[in-house]
């Protein structure tokens, strides 16, 4: 069954759709096979979430917005899961807040970026960085410490989506204001964030990109309230306590 033919009105059509995209971009060299691991940690999360965007997240998604269209040089870092689950959508965010389109990979190959790299293009990117792989990430031993010196290295702010948690506390090392989308609330990527939105990558990419848009002819001074307003911790607690306190009564247990 291709994402074209999983019928609207199934019970499980988000999940299904989101987990044949994973599959499809091992298929195309894009994801690799760790990557459909990671997916279903992050959908059981999501579940015990309610597969729903918390008025929290909403505010993470607006204050993300807002320190985006104040940063001098935002980077938004692209791994292989990114690239499968939303490609469209990141370039949208990425023209929305003039920010630039990194590729990054932990199982790193000069092949899987460059088949990346075409895939945001092919979904409507101008350029892509991650080829020149010029630069560093201080601290980090392995692939991903390897970008590029006008990109990830040279960011005030830099977008992680589905995170390393060593490769975000190496980048708060340099100073980097991070903006990480997570489902996890424990895990350490969002716990370093400057901003961290608990929520899907599917959802929550296209709310930031909404909000930035919104947000488009606000002063300076607006969109610093906006950030100064946002508490990282209260987010964090919120997801929390939405997956401590939430009931099973309302959420479809047929999972397939």
């Amino acid at each position: 069954m291709t994402e074209t033919e999983i019928p609207e009105d199934h019970p499980r059509y988000a999940s299904l759709v989101t987990r044949h995209r994973i599959e499809a971009g091992v298929e195309r060299g894009i994801t690799s096979k760790q990557g459909l691991i990671a997916q279903g940690r992050g959908e059981a999360f999501d579940y015990l979430l309610g597969e729903r965007t918390l008025p929290s997240a909403d505010d993470a998604a607006r204050a993300a917005a807002a320190t985006l269209l104040l940063a001098d040089r935002p980077v938004i870092s692209v791994n292989g899961n990114v690239a499968a689950l939303a490609p469209a959508e990141t370039v949208d965010l990425a023209e929305a807040v003039d920010a630039d389109l990194e590729v990054n990979l932990f199982n790193h190959t000069d092949e899987r970026v460059r088949r990346i790299a075409d895939h945001l293009r092919d979904h409507g990117a101008a350029e892509v960085k991650g080829l020149a792989g010029d630069g560093e990430i201080s601290g980090l031993d392995h692939a991903r410490g390897v970008v590029d010196a006008d990109g990830i290295e040279a960011a005030d702010v830099v977008v992680v989506p589905l995170e390393d948690g060593d490769r975000a506390a190496a980048l708060d090392a340099m100073g980097k204001t991070e903006i990480v989308i997570d489902l996890n609330p424990g895990s350490r990527s969002p716990r370093t964030a400057d901003v961290p939105i608990l929520d899907n990558l599917l959802r929550a990419v296209p709310n930031v990109t909404e909000h930035a848009r919104d947000l488009a002819d606000a002063t300076p001074a607006e969109l610093k309230r906006v950030v100064d307003e946002f508490d990282a911790d209260a987010a964090l607690d919120a997801a929390e306590a939405a997956i401590r306190e939430g009931s099973f009564a309302d959420r479809d247990a047929d999972a397939e």
